[in-house]
């Protein structure tokens, strides 16, 4: 990205209020922790910022990256020669519309909506406690365990496409689907989104939540760097089963490693570069594929 592109973003930045760093690593702002350092980062605090952010980088030909908390995320050593939006810390407005619907901002975690939903004893999104990520990040993927999903209590949601024009959406028109939505195949990024949840008891609530953490730091690496879950689900199977038997785990390229405690989960070990944790997924891809037949498909969105 050349200079006067670097100086026109800063001024936007400055315009709008918003915090901005220049060649700044992403490693520090994925879960992975890596990625190589980006031309220029912002920290969006409106819509307004986002829309002009957006049509800029539009017109100009600037390479866009948008991150929420950045879980599912695994981006190149080689940098990112382009504007990082990051849709976090300054963007997480949450407020009740009704006496059982949520409306929060994409920056919100998921972590923040569920201890709001707890704080008003609404029932429905016990199952998104604990999973990594922004209401962005959750609606774009279709966030889900344990047997709930994004798709069970969402409403409606709020965009702006990268014209910088705002774009409204039912629940039917996202095309929510196991880990996948509309949004994965159009140009916007999701401002807001309204959760229709149940009256219930917070003392239920608290408990259901609490018994799925648990089972969470039991049964998952959360004391290693990922990006989350590595695989879909195939039909039929489980990824981590199916690595498990075909005796990958522990599995180990460079710093990146198949994790001994949960076969789905890729973590960083230490040091791990991108290329150890992009060729230790090709390989499972491979040896699952040679032994069972299974095709994995890869949940980590890979940005180069």
């Amino acid at each position: 990205m050349d200079r006067q592109h670097i100086n026109d973003l800063i001024a936007a930045a400055e315009k709008h209020g918003c915090c901005y760093l220049i060649n700044e690593p992403l490693s520090r702002h994925t879960t992975f922790k890596v990625g190589g350092e980006c031309s220029f980062l912002t920290f969006v605090n409106s819509e307004r910022a986002l829309a002009t952010f957006l049509k800029y980088c539009t017109d100009n030909g600037v390479r866009l990256l948008v991150l929420g908390n950045g879980s599912n995320v695994l981006c190149s050593d080689k940098g990112f020669d382009g504007a990082c939006l990051v849709i976090g810390r300054d963007f997480q407005g949450i407020r009740m519309t009704d006496e059982t619907t949520i409306e929060a901002q994409s920056g919100c975690t998921l972590m923040q909506l569920c201890s709001f939903a707890l704080q008003n004893s609404l029932t429905g999104l016990e199952f998104a406690y604990g999973i990594p990520g922004t209401v962005g990040g959750g609606v774009f993927m279709n966030a889900g365990a344990y047997d709930g999903d994004i798709s069970k209590v969402i409403l409606s949601a709020e965009a702006i496409d990268f014209s910088g024009k705002p774009m409204s959406f039912s629940a039917d028109q996202m095309q929510l689907c196991y880990r996948g939505s509309i949004f994965q195949h159009i140009d916007c990024v999701i401002t807001k989104a309204v959760f229709r949840l149940q009256k219930g008891s917070r003392e239920e609530i608290k408990s259901k939540m609490d018994d799925l953490m648990s089972r969470r730091k039991s049964k998952q690496p959360l004391e290693f760097p990922s990006a989350g879950s590595t695989f879909k689900r195939p039909t039929g199977n489980f990824a981590g089963k199916l690595i498990d038997e075909c005796g990958l785990r522990g599995y180990t390229v460079g710093g990146a490693q198949v994790s001994e405690k949960h076969c789905g989960f890729v973590i960083n070990k230490g040091g791990a570069t991108f290329d150890d944790i992009v060729t230790l997924i090709k390989n499972i891809q491979n040896i699952v594929f040679d032994k069972t037949g299974y095709s994995l498909q890869c949940e980590v969105r890979i940005i180069e």
